[in-house]
């Protein structure tokens, strides 16, 4: 047996664990290290190699490498605190700065309770326990389930076809995680449970920085709009994946589907109302990472906004780029379209000002194949009841709109903040939520295959974390664009054209993680969601142009 990692060979006569195999690697490593891929695929450290393969190490660097540090302390929380408690239970809900945002199902959460936690931790992080992963059969499965009376990991049951059934043991306590985990407890040394709320933040570092604790952003406009939304699916009990499959398999999915969208129609209708009461307000600035649906939901708030006899005029801020030569360059030499520099502010505020002030302007139309702005005799002015409708990645960034006075701006950040969970202990992730939206998007409409996007999503996520995430508190509203049902109609398109990845392909890794929480949804036909929903961005078959 040979193994390759970067440019040595490795040989062995019998299966050996990955982590037998590159300890010096391992050990020598300047960051830590966490797992690896084994010809493409994610694996554990004590995963056994038994044939000719490729390794390449996953540290805490690395986009996985840090999604692996928090599956691996929420699992070790998750021990610490059924030690601590065994008759409460601890719920996952979502994330928030570095955190992630956990409660007790009906308990309270006091500064006792969270110095026991961290103490408790602390102590099987110190012990640097083993983490094993059991594999089961179906009958074996059943009938843990059924001793146990546990939720935990039962979903993979819930399909026909799953005829081996994972979890991870730590001593006595197990759980299942649907992804990699560390194979030992000592590994997640960074970390720090703090109160927050009516519940409790799990904080871990970041990628940028795997070795201290970020400094906390509190995020409060963002935290309520999750839990209003998380709020409204636990009272529609619809809260966790296995509700949602029951509502399609009973014929009752229509009814969630029509509550979705309606939930989104409440909250567009009042964010015009609230542009509407405000006779000051002249520009509507829309922004959000990639994904989010802010074609519809700019044209949708128009249709709000002419119930309130308020008229949207759009401007796109991509005509206002500098001119190619005076472009900004990142740190490889590349042009940097995302930096706000590329932006020409002057003319773009001077086009604005004069806009507010009641004079007509000739819009350039920048010409992407030359890399210059063009006239073409587009002339615009606005009048008393109309107003400027603007979308773009800077939007929330004052910088962008610096000579125009505050008062009237308003400024609306929309994401798609997913809220469905698979279980307590596993949330489902809102960057995934939007990769997913992604890969069906750049696949209908603009001929990419789901390698590609996935290839350059690392790239754009980089973008965001730049130049929207740090401006979201600035916004006069947050609008969530996640929808409950979302996943279940996307996944028709987007898992045959998963499928196409191959095991050669880098991205292979990557497409088995989606894969492996996409098989637990059932299926929503594309016909069943409405032709004004946000999801038609990326379905198509819209009422909406794109």
């Amino acid at each position: 047996m040979k193994v390759q990692y970067k440019d040595k060979i490795i040989e062995r006569d019998q299966p050996t664990k990955i982590s037998d195999l590159l300890k010096e690697e391992i050990k020598n490593s300047e960051h830590t290290v966490l797992a690896a891929t084994l010809d493409n695929e994610y694996r554990n450290l004590d995963y056994y190699v038994k044939h000719d393969a490729k390794i390449d190490l996953i540290d805490t660097t690395s986009n996985e490498g840090m999604k692996v540090y928090r599956r691996t302390l929420l699992y070790v929380v998750g021990k610490a605190f059924e030690n601590l408690f065994p008759n409460n239970k601890m719920e996952v809900n979502y994330q928030l700065s570095n955190s992630m945002f956990c409660d007790i199902k009906d308990g309270e959460v006091t500064d006792e309770i969270i110095e026991k936690l961290n103490k408790e931790v602390r102590r099987i992080v110190k012990e640097n326990l083993p983490i094993k992963q059991v594999i089961m059969d179906r009958k074996e499965a059943t009938n843990f389930f059924e001793k146990t009376k546990t939720s935990k990991g039962r979903l993979q049951l819930d399909l026909d076809n799953n005829d081996v059934i994972f979890m991870y043991y730590c001593e006595d306590y197990y759980n299942y995680c649907y992804g990699t985990l560390a194979n030992r407890t000592g590994v997640v040394k960074i970390f720090e449970i703090v109160k927050y709320n009516d519940g409790f933040l799990v904080r871990y570092p970041s990628q940028k920085d795997p070795e201290r604790m970020p400094k906390f952003v509190k995020n409060k406009k963002l935290a309520w709009a999750i839990d209003e939304y998380d709020d409204i699916h636990k009272i529609l009990n619809i809260e966790r994946v296995y509700k949602i499959n029951e509502a399609i398999k009973e014929d009752r999915i229509k009814d969630i589907i029509l509550l979705a969208e309606a939930l989104h129609e409440k909250k567009i209708a009042k964010i015009a109302d609230n542009i509407a009461k405000n006779k000051k307000i002249k520009m509507v600035l829309i922004a959000g990472p990639s994904s989010s649906g802010k074609t519809t939901f700019a044209q949708r708030l128009g249709i709000q906004l002419k119930l309130n006899r308020i008229k949207p005029v759009t401007i796109s801020v991509d005509n206002y780029f500098v001119e190619r030569e005076d472009t900004p360059r990142d740190e490889n030499g590349d042009y940097d379209f995302e930096c706000i520099e590329a932006i020409d502010l002057k003319l773009f505020n001077e086009h604005l000002t004069k806009l507010l002030n009641g004079e007509e302007v000739e819009i350039p139309e920048f010409n992407f194949y030359k890399g210059t702005k063009e006239y073409n005799g587009k002339k615009l002015k606005l009048e008393k009841d109309e107003v400027l409708v603007i979308e773009g990645i800077h939007c929330l960034n004052d910088k962008l709109t610096e000579k125009i006075p505050s008062e009237q701006k308003y400024k609306v950040y929309i994401s798609a903040l997913t809220v469905l969970n698979l279980d307590r202990f596993n949330r489902i992730s809102t960057t995934d939520t939007r990769l997913i939206r992604r890969i069906v998007r750049d696949h209908q409409f603009r001929g990419y295959s789901a390698k590609e996007t996935i290839r350059t999503w690392n790239k754009v996520n980089e973008g965001e974390k730049k130049n929207i995430f740090p401006f979201q508190e600035e916004a006069n509203f947050i609008f969530n664009t996640s929808l409950i049902y979302e996943i279940g109609a996307l996944k028709p398109i987007v898992m045959p054209l998963l499928e196409e990845i191959t095991k050669e392909d880098v991205e292979y890794a990557e497409a088995g993680r989606l894969k492996n929480v996409l098989k637990y949804f059932e299926e929503i036909p594309k016909e069943s969601v409405p032709n004004n929903s946000l999801l038609k961005e990326f379905l198509g078959g819209g009422d909406f142009k794109y």
